[in-house]
């Protein structure tokens, strides 16, 4: 093992047996094991008779105090509670200070949710951005996706158990009933489910209990249909407002945007100019 160098240790989602051979070598030989929770790594490092030292990383001056002993030529394993270290968990400000220090950095890839999920989900791969956890205030999700309106990459969005409900119905407000989707949840665990459906199926199963509120939960969604050139043959203005008499704003929008080219930000403005209680 090279000296001074910071490992970047993926750690299983759920089985402990994706936990890779290099990863255990890594961790069973490091001077020291950063850790987002000492406890949680612990249970980790026991089931495999790993005995290697651990801290926790996340306050700054602890920080400090790992880039000190990396310099003096410690290795140091970098590790969250699951998955890959600063992929929606702690990590970036040990990261970003090593690189800053010129320490050697090393990742040992592994588990990952979002990848995890994506792989499963039948939905394109090619192009997709992962936006993590949405605000938990449904004012402020609501204009996170609505930001998110045009975007025709795949994404993908971590939740908690409290809100999945409540997240596919602003997902189904804001995309609409029919788009495509998937749930992963619990994934690599004992109850672990890969579902895929549209919006409103997704919300079905969710409400028949098809889908337990249980567990941890990844889902993926397909990205908007291309946007069409500005096509000046479509009057924009008299569309929506023949769309807004029998469609939710948002979705009066959406199609007027895709038909039109036209910025969603500013058919939604001329929506609300014409349905005031549409807003949030």
């Amino acid at each position: 093992m090279n000296e001074g160098t910071l490992f970047v240790v993926a750690t299983p989602i759920g089985n402990l047996d994706d936990l890779s051979p290099r990863a255990r070598e890594v961790l069973g030989a490091a001077d020291l094991i950063a850790a987002e929770d000492t406890r949680v790594t612990g249970r980790l490092l026991s089931h495999f008779g790993i005995k290697s030292r651990q801290t926790d990383h996340n306050e700054a001056s602890v920080v400090a105090r790992l880039i000190g002993e990396l310099l003096d030529g410690k290795s140091i394993a970098l590790v969250s509670d699951a998955g890959t270290p600063s992929i929606s968990d702690p990590g970036f400000r040990l990261l970003r200070e090593a690189h800053q220090a010129g320490i050697t950095v090393s990742p040992l890839p592994g588990a990952c949710a979002f990848v995890a999920a994506l792989s499963a989900s039948g939905l394109p791969t090619d192009r997709f951005v992962f936006e993590g956890f949405l605000p938990a205030k449904k004012a402020a999700r609501a204009k996170r996706l609505q930001d998110l309106g045009n975007e025709t990459r795949t994404l993908i969005f971590y939740e908690s158990v409290h809100r999945i409900a409540a997240t596919i119905q602003d997902l189904i407000d804001c995309f609409g009933a029919g788009r495509r989707a998937f749930i992963g949840r619990e994934l690599t665990k004992l109850y672990e489910q890969c579902v895929g459906a549209d919006l409103a199926g997704l919300a079905a199963m969710l409400e028949e209990g098809q889908i337990p509120r249980k567990g941890e939960f990844v889902i993926v969604l397909e990205g908007a249909a291309e946007l069409a050139p500005a096509n000046d043959s479509i009057d924009a203005q008299r569309l929506l407002e023949e769309l807004v008499e029998i469609l939710p704003g948002k979705q009066a929008v959406a199609i007027v945007a895709r038909l039109s080219g036209q910025k969603r930000n500013v058919l939604y403005d001329k929506m609300l100019a014409l349905r005031p209680e549409a807003a949030d």
